[in-house]
């Protein structure tokens, strides 16, 4: 893949967020072209929060000039210190240091929401779970100086809309699998598509042709496909999270949104609350509330939810983000009964979603494990590539401007200082200790952070 080709899927991936009063570069003669601008206008004026998607704390501190000050929470102090490097991991920032902004204030820097419940409660709920007693989760300032030259705009990359760039990748990379390898993984892809053709069709219909689908069997039959198509599980997530944080009207989330914040404690308590397993290994493939389970779920964590609201916008939204990121951009899909079930000829209509699903099985796939490192390295250079020459400094989860944001590890001249962090009484943290650290455009391996399983799990105890 040549730069050309990879510069233009990276910029496909990212949502711009700055281009409210500038004709959308959508073409709206495609299938979905209507329908994008139609949903962009309905979350942003339909809904008590929307007003947030454009207006918020994140984005107010992306586009000011001078320091940006941001939260990052390790579980492995001694470790960086003693190396006194600082690697970025993969993951919805793809290959940034995931962090959270602060504010400062006369009494110290203040927390985005988001990065309080990190701090607070999920990083202490996983090493709770991982049985760890001897590391604690400690915070992290780091002041960003905005060079001149950074890009004023508001690009966020949308891990959903990453399935083209996981196919083109695993095209250059296939060679490290034998033939029968490469053979069998695109065999196990292609089934897993041709038995979820029912949902992908139901949604199909709902985006392309405004079916009218009952939320409870639409909802079961998305259960049922999840475990095929585990990308699935993360779009749910998604939808569900951004519904919630769109449509609260909790005391809480107007507070937070007087702050300028969506309410990231909602989706959080609402996955680790109901998703006990989560802590300690995140994967949202496991994403899978239960139809009959759903309303109370939502119930149990904010009750000015509408939960029949919330299940019909649910079969909208999900088949809408079905076809808009799982869908080659183009035509609508031919019927479903005549398409032919081969790899080749799916990748032309479905390439997104074969990506998806390559990018994932690869991480169990035989030999592939000790490759995926270097598969997600690869796509870390491309996008440290893409943010260079757009100049980003920050980068930011574009799914929706919950808070998440990273700093960019490959950026020439990056100019930061980083200090540990200790939190008053109020809440609030200060400067501590300056810390010597050096970010290194060196992606860790998953397996090593907080998030995921990693090397400071307690043993397992041996048997009897």
């Amino acid at each position: 893949m040549d730069f050309l080709d990879a510069y233009h899927l990276w910029a496909d991936a990212h949502a711009f967020f700055d281009s409210a009063l500038t004709p959308s570069v959508t073409d709206h003669a495609a299938p979905l072209g209507g329908k994008t601008a139609a949903w962009d206008r309905r979350l942003a004026e339909d809904t008590p929060n929307g007003h947030l998607l454009r207006q918020n704390a994140l984005f107010e501190a992306l586009s000011g000039n001078g320091k940006l000050h941001l939260l990052h929470v390790t579980h492995a102090l001694e470790e960086i210190s003693r190396q006194g490097v600082l690697y970025p991991s993969g993951g919805c920032l793809v290959g940034s240091i995931y962090c959270a902004p602060l504010t400062a204030t006369e009494q110290g820097f203040r927390m985005h929401n988001l990065g309080a419940y990190v701090l607070t409660k999920e990083a202490p709920t996983f090493l709770a779970k991982l049985g760890v007693t001897d590391r604690v989760p400690t915070p992290l300032i780091f002041e960003i100086v905005t060079p001149p030259q950074a890009y004023r705009g508001l690009a966020g990359v949308d891990y959903l809309r990453l399935g083209l760039i996981h196919l083109q990748i695993y095209s250059h990379l296939e060679y490290l699998l034998s033939k029968n390898e490469r053979h069998q993984l695109r065999e196990t892809v292609v089934s897993r598509v041709k038995n979820s053709a029912a949902f992908l069709a139901a949604a199909a219909a709902v985006a392309y042709q405004g079916a009218q689908v009952d939320a409870e069997p639409f909802l079961k039959l998305l259960d049922e496909t999840i475990p095929r198509l585990p990308i699935l599980g993360y779009l749910y997530f998604e939808a569900v999270a951004e519904y919630l944080m769109l449509h609260s009207t909790s005391h809480h989330t107007r507070r937070l949104a007087e702050l300028g914040e969506l309410n990231n404690w909602l989706y959080k308590e609402m996955l680790f609350a109901s998703f006990p397993a989560m802590a300690g290994k995140f994967d949202l493939a496991t994403f899978r509330p239960r139809p009959k389970q759903l309303a109370a779920l939502i119930h149990r964590v904010d009750p000015t939810i509408d939960t029949s609201h919330a299940s019909a916008y649910l079969v909208e939204r999900i088949s809408y983000l079905v076809a808009a990121r799982f869908f080659a951009p183009g035509d609508a899909p031919e019927a479903w009964h005549r398409r032919r079930w081969e790899f080749d000829s799916l990748a032309t209509q479905l390439g997104p979603l074969l990506g998806h699903l390559i990018h994932r099985e690869l991480r169990t796939f035989g030999r592939y494990p000790d490759f995926y490192f270097y598969f997600d390295q690869h796509k870390a250079l491309q996008a440290w590539n893409y943010w260079n020459h757009m100049d980003i400094v920050a980068p930011f989860n574009g799914t929706m401007p919950k808070g998440e944001i990273g700093i960019n590890p490959a950026y020439p001249h990056l100019d930061y200082r980083v200090w540990r962090a200790e939190q008053d009484d109020t809440g609030h943290l200060h400067a501590a200790e300056e810390l010597a650290l050096t970010i290194a455009p060196r992606l860790v391996d998953i397996k090593y952070t907080l998030m995921r399983n990693n090397q400071w799990a307690a043993p397992a105890p041996s048997p009897a």
